[in-house]
């Protein structure tokens, strides 16, 4: 048994997707140009705890795209990331997340990689196009991707959010993607659920029946759950140390 189906078969017998996930490659992948070296990638924190960001109107996408901008900056970088399980005040502007039928959804449950608009989005691995929509209200993803992928016979899907409308213009279900090709292209804050221009990366293992749409955010009651549904996304992208 080669060493990938070794631990394709311990992951699933032992109920831990996140080793399946991490096994995948030893090396990085890559949503963004891999020619992008690791040193321009710098962390963000955008949780309610940080209190550099509390000063910030974060409701207005263009103060919050200017705080972004200057952290890239500063640091000499090219893209800010982060937010994989990150409690955020931000989504407190959208009933959305924030309404009295249901728990507050505050937790983020995937990767931002922030950026230029237009920044080209690539494929970090083989898959199929499952679902795509232009999912419009206040706060949403605007334009998003998902992609289905099976590796040993193990199916599991990546969602990308904050898209351009040109990005699924002329989609197909079912449409192939191979590792590294251009999929999307990043959205402007009039498309993408007024943000400033980011990816949302995110990984699910069961995709619960949702076309086009899947919780990037969640209460505090369902965490459990989801945390074992969507593991961290950086096991991937290896962008950090995991």
């Amino acid at each position: 048994m080669d060493i990938i189906k070794f631990l394709t078969f311990e992951a699933m017998h032992s109920n831990d997707f996140s080793k399946f996930i991490n096994s995948i490659s030893s090396d990085s992948l890559h949503v963004l140009d891999a020619f992008v070296p690791k040193s321009k990638y710098v962390s963000i924190d955008l949780s309610e705890t940080n209190q550099e960001l509390n000063a910030v109107d974060i409701s207005s996408s263009a103060k919050l795209g200017n705080f972004v901008n200057q952290h890239i900056r500063k640091q000499n970088a090219r893209v800010a990331f982060g937010g994989y399980l990150e409690t955020r005040s931000i989504y407190k502007r959208s009933h959305h997340f924030n309404n009295k039928v249901q728990e507050e959804r505050n937790i983020h449950l995937g990767i931002d990689l922030w950026c230029d608009v237009e920044t080209p989005i690539y494929a970090p691995i083989n898959g199929i196009v499952h679902s795509f929509q232009n999912n419009t209200n206040y706060g949403d993803y605007g334009p998003t991707m998902i992609l289905k992928h099976q590796i040993s016979g193990i199916e599991f899907f990546t969602l990308y959010g904050h898209l351009s409308l040109l990005s699924i213009q002329d989609l197909r279900i079912g449409q192939s993607f191979k590792q590294a090709d251009i999929i999307a292209t990043l959205g402007n804050t009039s498309v993408n659920g007024d943000y400033p221009p980011h990816l949302h990366f995110q990984i699910i293992k069961n995709i619960q029946g949702f076309k086009g749409d899947y919780p990037g955010v969640c209460g505090k009651q369902d965490l459990k759950f989801f945390k074992e549904n969507c593991p961290n996304p950086n096991l991937l992208l290896k962008l950090l140390s995991s």
